[in-house]
């Protein structure tokens, strides 16, 4: 049985690999292609921008806010990238000296990670071209790696493995299927998913694998890391809410009344909250992959950690 298994995870990762060389894009020649952004568009769909509850904002001011989010939904997605990397180089160690397809799969995903990194990074600056000086992204990358490298590698894993659902949950569902955004910004997330879903799969194959190693206590532990995670997730997104906010009003052309700010920023926090934490643990596969590890009181835990987030 434990042959059979390891079987299925060698052919899952051999499909990684399979897949990694056929979808594999350079960020110039396939991506950015020499253009730049138009502010003619929006960035991130209304859907997970929620800019729509803003009444009091008209289009022009919707779509500026759109692009704010944007710049910052790049700029996180280059944070996380930043400790998803960490974390497979680490777990690569593994199979240093025994299954080398997947040691190939985990070296693929890190190399696609590092490129990711410097798509966002290359997306930021040619956003800064087109959008006023002001824009402050809060958090540290590598002070944040520091702090989520400090904890469990089932806890990250798990993290992790939500990260890459909602990437393909935002994509699939929000950003191909809009027709008002920039078609540089859509080509950038479309290039991103490709190469996501194949780590997806190994993020899981990671998981269990690392869930097979632990005694409950272990596990109990992993948990109470996996929503020390999820609180400091939401305390870098409070952050960034806040800058992204005063950043709106002080360059969206006019000035905005104290209720208005506090609207604006209150829809921007909700905004990210949905954006990076609640579309992840409410993705159907990451509920069943959890589940499946983790006890009933465990389950009650995160799910009581995650409403106070709602």
């Amino acid at each position: 049985m434990l042959a059979e298994v390891q079987n299925k995870e060698d052919n899952r990762f051999a499909r990684c690999i399979e897949i990694s060389k056929r979808v594999r894009w350079d960020i110039e020649r396939d991506v950015i292609k020499g253009r730049t952004f138009s502010t003619d568009n929006k960035f991130l769909p209304d859907g997970l921008s929620q800019v729509e509850d803003l009444d009091f904002l008209d289009t022009n001011e919707k779509r500026y806010l759109s692009q704010i989010q944007g710049r910052t939904y790049a700029n996180i997605f280059g944070l996380v990238e930043r400790f998803i990397n960490a974390k497979v180089l680490e777990v690569s160690r593994d199979y240093w000296l025994g299954d080398q397809t997947a040691l190939e799969a985990l070296v693929r995903f890190s190399d696609e990670e590092l490129k990711h990194q410097e798509l966002f990074r290359r997306v930021d600056g040619l956003c800064a071209d087109v959008m006023p000086a002001g824009y402050v992204f809060a958090p540290d990358a590598d002070e944040v790696a520091r702090v989520v490298l400090g904890k469990s590698t089932w806890s990250v894993l798990a993290l992790t493995l939500d990260i890459e659902l909602f990437t393909q949950l935002h994509y699939r569902e929000s950003i191909e299927t809009a027709d008002n955004l920039s078609t540089l910004w859509k080509d950038v997330f479309l290039f991103h998913w490709k190469e996501e879903c194949q780590h997806a799969v190994m993020d899981e194959l990671e998981l269990i694998r690392c869930d097979g190693q632990l005694t409950d206590s272990e596990r109990d532990g992993a948990v109470s890391d996996l929503i020390d995670l999820v609180v400091a997730v939401d305390g870098i997104l409070q952050a960034q809410a806040e800058a992204d906010a005063i950043y709106f009003a002080n360059t969206c052309g006019r000035v905005l009344s104290k209720e208005e700010r506090d609207a604006t920023h209150a829809v921007i926090l909700k905004a990210y909250r949905w954006q990076y934490i609640l579309s992840g643990v409410q993705h159907p596969h990451f509920i069943e992959v959890l589940t499946s590890l983790v006890n009933e009181e465990q389950g009650g835990r995160i799910e009581a950690a995650v409403a106070t987030l709602m």
